[in-house]
Order: C-alpha cells, then structure tokens, then sequence
C-alpha cells in the first residue's frame, strides 16, 4: 500500500485545498494519472499517482485544506484492474451484510450525511472540524470561522451554539443574531474561494504596502488602428492564423519605455532596489475564478507575431484553467486591458511586488484639436498608470506614460525603440 501525498509546488505556496477528485475509491489508476484537482492561491493544480493501482481511499474530502507533503490518498500497487478496495477499519458496512429491520434506518442517515456534504463541500476546513462538524450534526455553512481567510477549524466547531456562562439564559437569546438582517427580502451567501479571499487578501496589502500613485494621458490609436487595417490579413495568413491585434503594439512601447526609465521595471527587498535587464511582462486575465495574471517571458526579444500567440496561448490556458505556476511567476511589470469590458477610465492596482502597471481602456471617438483651427474626430484612448512612489518619482512616470504615448502614436519607431 501506497500513499499520494501532495507535491512541492512553488516556493511561496505550502498549502491548497482539494477542489475535486477525480478518481474514486476503486478505480484503478495508471501510473502518472490524474486523481485530484488542488486550487491553490494561484492555480490549480493537477495531482498525479506516481504509482499504478487501485485507488483504496481519500484521506481528505474535497473542500480540505492540504499541506505540502501531507498524504491525501492510499494506493494499492499490487492491486489489478477491476478489483474492489480493501475494507478498512471506517468503511461503512455492505448494505446487503446489514440487517434488513436496520435497512430504513441506515438509508436515511446515509441521506442525511450526503445532504449535508452537499451543503457542506464548499466549505474551507480542516479534517478535524469536517469530522466532528458531522459527529455533531452541524452544518459548516453555519459556523463562524474565526480565521481571517473563513477557513472552519475544529474549535469554531466546538465553540458553536455555546452560550457565555456568565450571562443569563434570557440575554443570550436576545443576543443571538438576527435569522433575517434584510428584512426577508431575498438574499444569497456564497463562500469566496480560496482565490478569492487570496485576491482580496493581496489587494487590501498592496494599498496598505505601498504608496500607490496614478497618472492618466491620452493616446490616438489612428495610426495603430490604420496599420492593423493595412496588415492584418496578411499578418494572419503569413503566421499560421496569429492575428494582429493591439497587445503586441503595447506591449512593445512598454517595453521601449521600460528601457528609458528602469525603475519601473524594478522592485523593492528590504532597503534595496532591485533593476531588471530583462522585460517579463505579465497581462492581466478576467477568469471566471478572478484575476491571473500570467507573463510573457523576454518580451523585448520577441516579435509582434511571436508576441500576440504568446498572448493567446495563455487567455486560453487562463480559461481552460490549464496555467502552470510557472505561467504566473517572475513578472517585472503588468499591462491590464479594462477596455474589453468597456471602462473608459479606471485606477489599476499594483501587482505586487512590481512597482508599476499600465491600464488600456476602450477606444472612442472623439473631436480633437489637430491646430488652433482644424478639428478632427479621432480614435482615442485613455491610459493610466499605477506605480510606487516609494522608489518612481512622479516625473519618471509621467515621462514613462508619455513615452508609451508617443511610441503608440508613431508606432514605426517600435521596430527601433521597441
């Protein structure tokens, strides 16, 4: 017998939680099969068997919190397809071995367990709780988590439904929270998952950490839009369908812009900045799960054409939830793309511990001056961009953004400067 523990993962990431199994307690399974899926606060991520077998038993239900390491299945490696698991100490009895005058009251407290593992699976807690939380007949969603991140341990368990001793039986029933706060209009509470509450975690920290600052101009994406115009059929035909859109010419200016005012491709440890000579830059997604944010690595040293497949390979592994950890790791700076939504303007946040993030915006129509007497309706853009006032002075970012807007305006010099 064999156990499948849970693999290293990345360096910052010691935990996740099970968010689906796959395999099944009988199933035979080769060697290198997937049997569970493990979200972390990242991605999630696929454990496989490193053995062939029979799959005998989950230690952990889907919904528990793992740790690097920790076992979560047992295997049987001698074990041939098509047998059945062996008996262990808490398997449930045979339905056919158990007295038939007992059978109706087996059968409701089978459906009583999975009526409350359904309520209960979405829950983040620890076998401990999960254990006693049924022993008791407690529903998890009815317990208060005393954990900042809502994960239910087994003292929450044990604490629910206690009343203070010192208070009398009467002011404990007036203190008890209301069924109802809205009155009995409709309402729906739904758990954040781990993500999540790791996004709103990280949010929350970089406002807290840094001295966030944001500065706006404008760019007109007429000739941006005229060369996509000019070229694009031939760019797709002459890159096996890769189509030409606007990331890769963003991408380029930020990197030409990078390249004059480094700091913004830096980051701060400790009393130290830290310069990158290299230019891994990441871009922002919208999954149903929340924001990722995988990188484009050496952009500098790619092409347009290389480039925008580098992007659409990721947006697809990004929705497919197929994103390795490496995907998401080393970025030096962030491009988010809020236009595709259709924000005309907004204040991106930074993706820490980069100091800087530049947010697109939709493309509208508006009349602009071209000289004190012509005015012409162009395609324009609005651009801002976050950065760390800690180490970016407020000069080097607007010169930054003007850079970016001057090369998106001229976008021939991209090819020298980008």
């Amino acid at each position: 017998m064999a156990e499948i523990k849970v693999p290293e993962l990345a360096e910052s990431i010691t935990e996740g939680t099970i968010a689906e199994w796959l395999k099944q307690p009988g199933d035979y399974i080769e060697k290198g099969e997937t049997i569970a899926e493990l979200e972390t606060d990242k991605v999630n991520v696929e454990i496989n068997s490193e053995q062939a077998g029979v799959l005998q038993k989950h230690l952990h239900e889907a919904g528990d919190t793992v740790e690097v390491g920790e076992a979560i299945a047992t295997i049987d490696e001698n074990a041939k397809e098509g047998s059945a698991p062996a008996a262990s100490e808490d398997s449930a009895p045979a339905k056919e071995e158990a007295p038939k005058a007992e059978a109706p009251k087996e059968e409701a407290s089978n459906k009583a367990e999975e009526t409350d593992s359904n309520d209960s699976e979405h829950v983040i807690a620890s076998p401990s709780a999960r254990k006693l939380a049924r022993e008791k007949g407690i529903n998890l969603n009815d317990i208060q988590a005393r954990d900042p991140l809502g994960r239910v341990r087994k003292e929450d368990v044990e604490a629910h439904g206690q009343k203070p001793a010192s208070q009398p039986a009467k002011e404990s029933k007036q203190a008890e929270p209301k069924k109802d706060e809205f009155g009995g209009k409709p309402h729906e509470r739904i758990k954040m998952s781990r993500r999540r509450q790791t996004i709103a975690k990280r949010l929350v920290d970089v406002q807290q950490e840094s001295a966030m600052l944001t500065t706006f101009n404008e760019v007109d994406m007429s000739a941006v839009m005229d060369i996509r115009k000019r070229r694009k059929d031939a760019f797709q035909e002459e890159h096996d369908g890769t189509r030409l859109g606007f990331m890769s010419f963003f991408t380029k200016a930020v990197v030409g812009a990078l390249k004059k005012y480094p700091l913004l491709n830096a980051e701060i440890q400790g009393n130290e900045i830290v310069k990158k000579d290299f230019y891994d830059i990441g871009m922002a997604v919208s999954t149903n799960d929340g924001l990722v944010v995988p990188v484009v690595r050496d952009a500098e040293r790619l092409s347009f054409a290389g480039i925008e497949k580098e992007i659409s390979d990721l947006g697809k592994k990004a929705r497919d939830n197929k994103l390795a950890l490496s995907d998401l790791q080393g970025g030096t700076f962030t491009i988010t793309n809020g236009g595709v939504f259709g924000s005309l303007l907004s204040t991106p946040i930074l993706n820490a511990p980069q100091v800087g993030i530049l947010g697109m915006h939709t493309i509208q129509w508006r009349p602009v001056a071209i000289d004190q007497d012509r005015m012409e309706n162009r395609p324009m853009m609005y651009l801002a961009l976050s950065y760390d006032h800690r180490i970016v002075d407020g000069k080097e970012a607007v010169s930054f953004l003007v850079t970016v807007k001057k090369l998106l305006e001229e976008p021939e010099q991209l090819l020298l400067e980008g």
